[in-house]
């Protein structure tokens, strides 16, 4: 349980950080490009263009970081807060680019800005409000940024010489390839400068005297590390990380600019073992082969190291072998953390994960608010999810259920993200999709909940929308709109969407992705979608899970994969001793297809079934594909 914890706290962390670091990663390539074009060893020296690059590291990117972290915890007015905070920690420590600082600063000024908003909500005298809002933000901001400017400048600064001492203690101790333990977060903390000429170039111009090449100039140069993470990312990452890694990763390995793929790291820290050994295998590399440089390689590009090998021996060999090797180790290494990790939608806009913690409480219902109190009258509520075909449609089918017996006058509908109407002011997501969900809504009101098929959490909201609405209001609606479930009646509904042939009992897998492959297959066996349909399946797992509750999953395509469905239909599949769903046991698995809305009567009633776990119970002691059928139809 305690390992479980710590790898959900680990996963929350880095979520957090990508949160951060992620949708400024425009900020990062634009001061990337400039700096590997202008400064006086780039492709094209200016000394005038080149006065940018200090100012976009030391201000522009800490204070974008600062600014998104706070608006992570608390909107516009922490996102400001933790700006005027994170300025304080900048100005206290001015030789380092104050990242890791702006990642302390940014979120915490929020946060004691949400608290202190808590304590006087609804106690300020109506006029008075914008008043005590900018001064409260302004006194709070400037005692923060005088606290960061006195205490966690120095404390990064302390930190800084306590990393370099250690890298000088291994050069020194002979441990090469340990260095790297200490070199590779130092970098992407941005002490690469600090280590590299601080340390290892005054070392390694000595022994240039001596030997006429050194080793230690490829210690913290070499770029094999961060280009297999970048690799890494353009494979199997998703969204914008996916889109930006290719122009990162030549702006790294032609331009030499490792600072670029930095953020890539910060946003899965376990990726930080990925560089770690990258790094140690291409020093162990250069040993091993004897490779080195005539003179520090600035910037840190495979042009600027092949300019300085020496032309003698096998110097090149083991230099651009040190590379390959690096290369391909942090590149294994991190496909196997992005394909392991838990993802979230990394389109970041979306992989804006929240952190329950940070904003002081852990509720089923609202993981995530992101305006302070329900509107006043709420007329539409809108279930989301990534493709808008499976898990949102079995949510809105129970809570239009719900909202239709508390006699309240709220339409309920079901949408994929992307496609959120702009009028819907209630959107309930998956925790992993919440951050989504608010960058493409952000004035609405944002619920996350663990899970679809949990009806407390329904009913809690059903008691807020009653709470706040009045008695005319009230009156009894005779039906659900039919536009709730957010599709078209369609004249060619086929009546075989659920056959007894699609229903397999008794099977076992040791996988989800067995399991849901299998369910994929008999999709495309039965007709209903094409083969490329199965890969999306697995694609939308890794999104988010479809695990639904009460050992049910509903695996489904990705949005974009709607154009492989030929028609709607599902298949059934019966798993007695369960599979595991990112630790849920899910027994009963339903394969979903869905077309022009036409799946969405035979979902509704799979939700309202599986609703109650006694149900889901009787279909995984079903014996034969009629009973279980029967079931299913049983509501």
């Amino acid at each position: 349980m305690a390992q479980s914890n710590m790898k959900v706290a680990v996963q929350k962390f880095g979520n957090f950080l990508s949160s951060m670091v992620l949708p400024n990663i425009g900020a990062f390539i634009a001061w990337g490009l400039i700096t590997a074009l202008f400064i006086p060893t780039g492709f094209f020296p200016n000394e005038s263009l080149a006065k940018l690059v200090g100012p976009m590291v030391t201000y522009l990117l800490p204070l974008l970081i600062g600014y998104t972290g706070g608006k992570l915890v608390h909107d516009q007015r922490g996102g400001v807060v933790g700006a005027i905070a994170t300025m304080g920690v900048i100005v206290g420590a001015p030789d380092t680019p104050m990242f890791l600082g702006a990642m302390v600063m940014g979120p915490l000024g929020a946060y004691v800005i949400k608290k202190f908003d808590g304590v006087i909500e609804g106690k300020i005298r109506a006029g008075f409000e914008m008043l005590v809002n900018n001064f409260s933000a302004g006194i709070l901001g400037g005692i923060l940024a005088i606290l960061a400017f006195l205490g966690v400048g120095p404390a990064v600064d302390a930190f800084t010489s306590l990393l370099v001492e250690g890298v000088d203690w291994l050069v020194a101790a002979g441990l090469l390839p340990l260095t790297s333990i200490l070199i590779e977060p130092a970098k992407i903390l941005f002490l690469n400068n600090a280590i590299n000429h601080g340390v290892l170039s005054p070392i390694g111009l000595e022994q240039v005297q001596q030997g006429g090449k050194s080793i230690l100039f490829l210690l913290e140069a070499n770029p094999g590390p961060g280009l297999g993470v970048l690799l890494a990312f353009m494979l199997f990452g998703r969204g914008t990380a996916k889109q930006s890694a290719p122009g990162a990763a030549i702006i790294h390995f032609l331009g030499g600019i490792h600072e670029i793929y930095f953020p890539y790291v910060l946003m899965k820290p376990m990726l930080f073992i990925s560089v770690i050994l990258g790094g140690m295998s291409g020093v162990f590399t250069l040993v091993l082969l004897g490779g080195g440089l005539v003179s520090p390689a600035s910037p840190g590009s495979i042009i600027a190291i092949t300019a300085v090998t020496p032309p003698e021996g096998m110097a090149y060999l083991a230099n651009f072998a040190a590379v390959l090797v690096a290369t391909a180790v942090s590149f294994i290494v991190s496909a196997i953390v992005l394909k392991s990790s838990k993802a979230t939608d990394e389109d970041i806009e979306g992989a804006t994960k929240k952190m329950q913690e940070m904003k002081g409480k852990k509720s089923s219902v609202a993981g995530h608010v992101s305006n302070g109190t329900m509107p006043e009258e709420v007329n539409k509520i809108v279930f989301a999810c990534d493709a808008g075909m499976g898990s949102s449609a079995m949510g809105a089918s129970l809570l239009r259920k719900k909202v239709k017996a508390a006699n309240l006058d709220v339409s309920v509908t079901n949408t994929s993200i992307s496609n959120l109407p702009s009028d819907a002011q209630v959107v309930i997501t998956q925790e992993e999709l919440t951050p989504r969900a608010k960058n493409k809504l952000p004035n609405a009101y944002h619920i996350s909940v663990d899970n679809f098929l949990s009806s407390p959490e329904y009913d809690k909201l059903i008691a807020s929308l009653q709470d706040g609405i009045t008695d005319e209001q009230a009156e009894v609606v005779e039906e659900a709109e039919e536009e709730a479930v957010n599709a078209e009646p369609n004249a060619d509904h086929d009546d075989d969407l659920l056959l007894e042939e699609n229903i397999f009992m008794n099977q076992s897998f040791a996988t989800k992705e067995e399991a849901i492959r299998f369910a994929g297959e008999a999709l495309v066996k039965a007709g209903y979608v094409e083969e490329s349909y199965v890969d999306a399946m697995i694609d939308r797992e890794g999104i988010t899970s479809t695990y639904m509750g009460n050992n049910v999953a509903i695996p489904h395509g990705t949005e974009d994969a709607k154009k492989a469905v030929i028609k709607s239909g599902f298949t059934v599949v019966q798993v007695p001793e369960g599979v595991d769903f990112n630790g849920e046991k899910a027994k009963m698995i339903f394969g979903i297809a869905g077309k022009d809305g036409t799946h969405l009567e035979i979902l509704s009633g799979i939700a309202v079934v599986c609703s109650e776990q006694e149900n889901v119970d009787q279909m995984v002691q079903a014996k034969s594909a009629k009973e279980l059928k029967d079931i299913i139809n049983s509501n």
